[in-house]
């Protein structure tokens, strides 16, 4: 057994150069073979796993949003929104951290799931206006549906980024190491979904979905109520 420890952050690139090296390098008799164990392997098996339950829950998602909203346009307008949504928490991580790891896809996780209850908030808000409010797929609709809904939408940011920014100041501190990597891709990514979703979502609703709007309404979607 040969063991290192490696002081770089980005351990993944370190055990893939080793790899190409040792393939390239060393030749190996009869029966014999090389395995990369330890915390790179750990890494492996969690982002494995990860991505496995990734597919299966968002095929749970589609299903719930189409349950919801009687109609696949939203679905897709919500789910392609998400990844305008994470620029930020992206952004933000190649900045401080310029590596990713188990803990910054949780945190893209979160942030995902943040961004979909946004943009799930303001489409059911602006049917609502329109099924029992009486108003028309007009500008002033928009308008107003998102004005409506942006204080809920600013204390859910503004409250988790709070209470993130104690982790993120403490990068250097040990414990932090898990933590810190979360916070500073949910911090990121609040900032981009809030605000690209309060100013994305309502321009791609008035501008391509009023058909799918009335269809929603009139098949009385749980999303209109």
């Amino acid at each position: 057994m040969v063991s290192i420890n490696p002081t770089t952050d980005d351990l993944n690139a370190v055990v893939e150069t080793l790899q190409s090296k040792v393939a390239e390098e060393l030749v190996l008799p009869q029966g014999y073979s090389v395995a990369f164990e330890g915390e790179y392997q750990a890494q492996q098996d969690a982002r494995r796993t990860i991505f496995i339950m990734c597919v299966m829950i968002l095929l749970l998602i589609i299903f719930l949003l189409y349950s919801y909203f009687k109609t696949f346009s939203f679905v897709w307008l919500v789910l392609s929104i998400i990844p305008i949504s994470l620029i930020g928490g992206v952004f933000y991580t190649s900045m401080t951290l310029n590596n990713i790891s188990i803990a910054t896809l949780v945190g893209f996780i979160a942030v995902t799931g943040i961004a979909a209850r946004n943009n799930i908030m303001l489409l059911s808000h602006y049917l609502h206006l329109m099924r029992h409010e009486g108003e028309a797929f007009t500008r002033e609709m928009v308008v107003r549906g998102t004005l409506e809904r942006l204080v809920p939408i600013l204390m859910t940011a503004i409250s988790a980024g709070l209470a993130l920014t104690p982790l993120i100041m403490a990068a250097d501190e040990p414990g932090k190491e898990i933590l810190n990597p979360v916070a500073i891709v949910i911090v990121g990514g609040l900032i981009s979904s809030t605000l690209l979703g309060l100013a994305v979502t309502p321009a791609i609703f008035y501008a391509f979905f009023q058909k799918s709007a009335e269809k929603s309404i009139r098949l009385g979607a749980a999303a209109s109520e």
